[in-house]
């Protein structure tokens, strides 16, 4: 009966797996493998709706890797990079996809992969060779996104002339695969996106925001659809040891703590004005940071996507987790859950990670057939 079912019918069956089962369905038979990958399309899939898997990709020389953790059986996996040719730093994950700067040099340069599928491509190279810029990604649908990049160095003059803050913003469109410069920023924005802002972005709104990455902390926003620059201050900016921009149910919020008062998660309000909604609890990040006291704070990073937020240090000492209350939609609770120690048997070396949370893409992405 298996073997006879209509194509349609049993992409239709596969759409309901998990992505774990589904992986293991696609091992199954070249049929079933064909069926997965040209039928299910990745806007519709039912399993967009379980927890997304955690991805911990080292941030130094650590290894060519990604520990998974999938939060369906509270399992870790290794995945590994050997299919991507050079050593790459993630930023960003978008449409189930994971978006890479190259370290083998110090323009940037970015690309894209899936480490599920083991796809790798490279982006156009920008119109304006820079190092060290800010990075943000826009989801546009289900399969296409843009990459903004703004501020960064240029390149020393070949006259004479050094490298100076470059204040031009490009942007990359997947649609038409290419770079254009679409505006400037105010020289002060370029220095402060150059020097003190890191790759993480947040999207929310119809506004690109960044955060400095150090203190007094300020929050820089670019306004998509007219290319103005606007700076949004920051709650207790002098005295945080640790923030970071995150979206939740469509607002901005900012995490933010200090290894004496704990952490605290604020919203923006249409006033532009910070509304504290949540307080971690103080035995958790105590557990969190594990009594490194100021050290153990400042190393903290979070990661949030629909109905989850994991705050976390490196890739051993384990996790907090908010999310929404499986029975009560509207409720969201706290969790621990365990660092990441051995992968079936295989004891692993304690290290600092970026994370990301993303669902799982196991099917075809046309990103990677241009």
């Amino acid at each position: 009966m298996w073997s006879n079912l209509p194509f349609e019918l049993l992409a239709n069956i596969f759409s309901y797996l998990s992505p774990d089962s589904l992986a293991r369905a696609k091992s199954t038979c070249k049929s079933w493998h064909t069926c997965a990958n040209n039928s299910l399309s990745w806007a519709t899939l039912p399993w967009r709706q379980y927890p997304p898997w955690f991805l911990a990709l080292p941030t130094r020389n650590h290894g060519h890797f990604i520990c998974a953790h999938n939060p369906i059986n509270d399992s870790w996996h290794l995945l590994p990079l050997d299919f991507i040719p050079n050593p790459i730093r993630p930023i960003a994950a978008v449409n189930g996809l994971i978006l890479l700067r190259e370290t083998t040099t110090t323009a940037l340069q970015l690309a894209i992969c899936n480490p599920f599928t083991r796809q790798f491509r490279h982006l156009p190279k920008l119109n304006v060779t820079r190092t060290n810029p800010a990075v943000g990604v826009i989801s546009l649908d289900s399969a296409n996104f843009q990459v903004y990049v703004a501020g960064g160095m240029s390149e020393a003059s070949s006259v004479g002339g050094g490298a100076s803050y470059e204040p031009s913003l490009e942007v990359y469109d997947s649609v038409h695969e290419n770079w254009k410069t679409i505006g400037s920023m105010p020289m002060e924005f370029a220095v402060r996106l150059t020097v003190w802002t890191p790759n993480e972005s947040v999207y929310c709104n119809g506004i690109l925001y960044w955060i400095t990455s150090a203190r007094a902390y300020t929050v820089m926003g670019l306004e998509i659809r007219n290319k103005n620059w606007r700076e949004l201050g920051v709650p207790m900016a002098d005295k945080l040891e640790f923030a970071a921009l995150v979206q939740r149910n469509g607002k901005l919020c900012l995490v933010g703590g200090t290894s004496d008062a704990g952490a605290c998660i604020w919203q923006i309000e249409e006033s532009n004005n910070w509304r504290m909604i949540e307080k971690v609890p103080q035995e958790l990040w105590a557990r969190l940071f594990g009594g490194k006291g100021r050290w153990g704070s400042i190393n903290t990073r979070c990661v949030c996507i629909g109905g989850a937020m994991r705050l976390y240090r490196d890739l051993g000492s384990g996790m907090l987790v908010w999310r929404k209350c499986a029975e009560n939609g509207t409720k969201w609770e706290w969790h621990w859950i365990e660092g990441c120690g051995t992968i079936k048997g295989v004891k692993l070396q304690n290290f600092p990670i970026k994370g990301l949370l993303l669902h799982p893409y196991l099917a075809s992405s046309s990103v990677f057939a241009k």
